[in-house]
């Protein structure tokens, strides 16, 4: 039905019209109603109660009081004219009316929790928010704990979102853009950066990239994820997701690009450095030598879970000269009654380890964690007992699942999970060599990268050495400000034509 067409003066005709766009839609409310001298004036109030609030539904009562009031010089008896007159010219002083006048508009106002109001031989429509649709109050996220800092996490409503960041950052600097996703879905979503940090080829690289939202279904984050990739085949997340208003706050004071989708929890913000997959908002919450050792500890978290396994099947098939004779005798001593070689051996417990997590994140919560660690200890020393493994083997798969575990961003784990069984196959065909070709290859993919036409290595390649003092380690804060604020004024003068 085409609804890309003006309102009629005539009620019923827009009326018969909504019932067949809203056929069998029992939620829908329409409240036929009268005011004006013998009460002569026909209108109706449309909204569907599954979306507004029911003690917001009198709007107009309270609009009406201001057109009542002694002083524009109106009695009880409302006319048209007067009444029409007073919406035209936005006499409201409570609540702000949107008025608009084709059919179309009406039907997206009422899907967006609006109450529309119709008034006959008027062929304008009144709306009034009223949008009140349950959300979870703001609380601590549960992916990204913290011992010290804030506790506030991102909500599924939108609003609240920006809220939180603005609460955060006060200045008419931060710009927010809304945009609206096409389909049915219709889903609000918003980018935002900070115009004196943001580096404009980022930003005009970024805008080009959305530029087809308006005809695409957007349901979640990561639907934007893939428009801003520069390669989505890639194992290596390029943008970072999170739920701490904080972490939002800092990207955006690095002038990175945040953008938010309403109905889910999870903010992006893009580009995405290599480098910052090991960062954690409390590591700038902690004291500086504290949180330099925890983060190296990370990235020696992130090599043995890409690693271990590869490098003990290389070792024991090819290499084992460079094990030392004691701890070669321990693992050959093991491995007896093994009837399978090393990578096969790694390849089953790799395998049944990864389903083991993959079960106890699907299953409840209450009961997903105990499913995974009882799981885990009865099929490894079952696995011990039958032979099928060795001790050593369990002992190299535990470790490098803890390892996973201990880098912040989980979408790194995951493509630790994905590279971890290449490098395997590679270190049982050519050993030291296979896995030197492979760590060579994910070099260079990662070298390749250009998120928004950023280098994905920065600072290490191209080496920037100044920009080193948050990388493996952080500096004290005041250093880190100070570096701030001297690249924020060396930017403005930039743009004054100062230098």
């Amino acid at each position: 039905m085409d609804i890309a067409k003006s309102l009629s003066v005539s009620i019923h005709d827009n009326l018969t019209i909504l019932n067949q766009v809203f056929e069998c839609a029992n939620d829908l409310v329409i409240q036929e109603w009268r005011f004006g001298k013998d009460f002569s004036i026909s209108a109706c109030s449309i909204y569907f109660k599954t979306l507004s609030k029911e003690k917001e539904t009198n709007y107009l009562k309270k609009a009406l009081q201001d057109l009542l009031k002694p002083e524009n010089g109106t009695t009880t008896d409302v006319t048209l004219e007067a009444f029409t007159s007073f919406f035209e010219n936005h006499g409201v002083s409570t609540k702000s009316a949107v008025l608009f006048e084709r059919l179309d508009d009406v039907v997206t106002h009422i899907l967006d929790g609006h109450i529309v109001i119709l008034i006959d031989k008027w062929c304008k429509a009144l709306a009034f928010d009223a949008f009140g649709v349950e959300t979870r109050p703001v609380a601590e996220p549960v992916s990204e704990s913290v011992v010290q800092g804030p506790r506030e996490g991102s909500v599924e409503d939108l609003k609240t979102n920006v809220g939180l960041i603005r609460k955060r950052l006060r200045t008419p600097d931060l710009k927010m853009i809304f945009l609206v996703g096409g389909g049915e879905s219709k889903t609000n979503l918003v980018y935002g950066y900070l115009n004196s940090r943001v580096s404009k080829p980022l930003l005009n690289a970024f805008v080009e990239k959305i530029s087809c939202i308006p005809e695409l279904e957007i349901l979640e984050t990561s639907y934007v994820e893939e428009l801003v990739e520069d390669n989505i085949y890639s194992p290596f997340p390029q943008v970072r997701f999170t739920e701490r208003p904080d972490v939002v706050v800092a990207g955006l004071l690095e002038g990175k690009i945040v953008v938010m989708v309403d109905g889910t929890g999870t903010m992006m913000l893009c580009p995405g450095l290599f480098i910052e997959l090991f960062q954690s908002s409390e590591d700038y919450y902690q004291r500086t030598v504290l949180s330099s050792l925890i983060r190296l500890l990370r990235i020696f978290a992130f090599f043995i879970a890409l690693l271990l396994p590869s490098m003990y099947i290389a070792l024991t098939t090819f290499h084992p000269e460079l094990i030392p004779t004691i701890l070669l005798l321990a693992i050959v001593d093991a491995r007896e009654g093994i009837p399978f070689p090393a990578f096969v051996e790694a390849f089953l417990m790799e395998f049944f380890f990864e389903l083991l997590r993959e079960a106890g994140i699907r299953l409840p919560r209450p009961v997903g964690s105990a499913v995974s660690i009882v799981g885990a200890l009865v099929i490894g020393e079952a696995a011990i007992s039958a032979g099928i493994a060795s001790p050593s083997m369990v002992i190299i798969v535990s470790l490098t699942g803890i390892a996973s575990f201990a880098i912040p961003q989980y979408s790194v784990a995951i493509g630790l999970r994905v590279l971890r069984f290449p490098l395997m196959i590679l270190a049982a065909w050519l050993g030291g060599y296979g896995l030197m070709l492979g760590l060579m290859l994910i070099l260079l993919h990662l070298c390749k990268l250009r998120p928004l036409g950023q280098y994905y290595m920065s600072p290490l390649a191209p080496l920037n050495l100044p920009e080193w003092r948050d990388v493996f380690v952080r500096v004290p804060l005041r250093q880190l400000m100070r570096k701030s604020r001297a690249g924020i004024l060396g930017r403005t003068l930039q743009r004054n034509g100062k230098r």
